[in-house]
């Protein structure tokens, strides 16, 4: 059963019919929407405990209607993972004598295909099951074109993936690997969406872009849904977020207003403070922030190692600026040669496979600490949105050699 009442226009509240197939409206995105009076008396917060642990456990609050069309790889229960040495490193401007905030990280990178993309692929591809949907297509800069492969090779869908020819090797490889149709674009991830926008209209493809359908969304915001989970119905003072096309970071927004409505959490209590986080090489979300824009030009010359922060022009602008501005957050443009740093910075210290994209993020925290936008004992939840793994390009290094006739002791050894 499902208890989606009807999907909304995000730039101006049109209401629209939910059971067909659906892209935006004016151009923007659109909102599932829910019967949230009914959710609250099917369903209560003691009752998930029997549930599997996954990201289905939230059925009520997802909208597919009939469970056979659910398309699943046991995404979600990421952990949320205490961080004291790193958080040790990021507050050294706390003094002695106050309590330092306390640091998490929020670990996407163990879900099935590595990145928190599994989790919008999952709820998409099975929308796109449920609706008759028969070939899926998407453009991607890195960790989507593989989630979203291996869900269509998962559903028995034909896929699609168009990725710009600089996309980390690891995720050109494995779209290939689940099946898809993949290419490479002489191009930004623009480029290859114009491709797919052609494709739609002669082969009958259906555009799985990010919020150029209403469900991907749904499935991220079970990463807020989970996080007020594991800390029991309280939410965190700080939320920093890797932001590209924003997906995550809105869903969640709209995760906390949904589980307000049903009673889950406090009607009076502060939300977090929502930060978006993007490299110096592409930032157009802090730059329309600074300016007090409700919507963001285009970033130029795009470039940055962290490959999901590289969206020019992100569709749901808006939506993003609006949670952050609501929420008394802020967007944060961290240097792009500063990324390497704060990522291996966490990885040694915590032994977490941090993403190039999270690192941004870890910057951030450093920074808002520096500047007193993070106060003593507040809790602060950075999200971990891909596995380290998956970017050889940033993560390689060059090893000594040893030769095993003569072992140089000094050199393992350090000195």
């Amino acid at each position: 059963m499902s208890f989606v009442t009807h999907l909304e226009g995000a730039i101006d509240g049109s209401r629209l019919e939910a059971r067909q197939l659906a892209t935006t409206h004016k151009d923007r995105p659109l909102l599932v929407r829910y019967d949230l009076p009914a959710v609250s008396r099917a369903i209560s917060r003691d009752q998930l405990t029997a549930r599997d642990a996954t990201m289905w456990r939230y059925r009520e609050l997802l909208p597919v209607e009939h469970n056979e069309n659910i398309v699943t790889l046991g995404e979600g229960m990421t952990p949320l993972l205490p961080c004291p040495a790193l958080g040790a490193a990021l507050f050294k401007s706390f003094s002695s004598s106050s309590t330092p905030p306390q640091l998490f990280i929020k670990d996407e990178s163990q879900l099935p295909t590595g990145s928190f993309k599994s989790r919008g692929l999952s709820v998409a591809v099975s929308m796109a099951k449920e609706l008759g949907v028969k070939h899926i297509a998407i453009p991607t800069a890195g960790n989507a074109g593989g989630a979203l492969a291996a869900y269509a090779a998962r559903a028995g869908l034909e896929a699609f993936v168009f990725m710009p020819e600089d996309t980390p090797v690891v995720n050109q490889y494995e779209a290939a690997l689940f099946g898809a149709r993949a290419f490479l674009v002489n191009g930004l991830i623009t480029d290859c969406a114009k491709i797919i926008r052609e494709g739609a209209d002669q082969f009958g493809w259906f555009d799985i872009s990010t919020l150029k359908e209403p469900y991907r969304i749904e499935g991220k915001k079970t990463m807020g849904l989970e996080l007020a989970e594991q800390l029991n119905w309280r939410l965190p003072n700080h939320i920093f977020y890797p932001t590209g096309g924003g997906t995550g970071l809105i869903g969640m927004w709209k995760a906390f207003s949904e589980l307000q409505q049903i009673g889950w959490l406090d009607a009076n209590a502060d939300k977090p403070a929502m930060h978006a986080c993007q490299s110096t090489g592409c930032a157009p979300i802090p730059a329309a922030f600074a300016q007090g824009e409700r919507f963001a030009d285009p970033a130029e010359n795009a470039h940055t190692i962290a490959s999901g922060l590289r969206v020019p022009k992100a569709i749901g602008d808006f939506l993003i600026l609006d949670a952050i501005r609501e929420s008394g957050g802020s967007a944060r443009a961290i240097d792009e040669d500063s990324l390497t740093h704060w990522m291996r910075l966490t990885t040694t210290l915590e032994g977490i496979s941090l993403c190039p994209e999270a690192a941004a993020c870890v910057g951030a925290v450093a920074r808002c600490a520096e500047q007193g936008a993070i106060q003593p004992g507040q809790s602060v939840v950075i999200f971990n949105t891909g596995a380290a793994q998956k970017y050889v390009e940033v993560i390689e290094t060059k090893l000594p050699t040893l030769d095993h006739n003569k072992i140089n002791w000094p050199l393992i050894k350090g000195a």
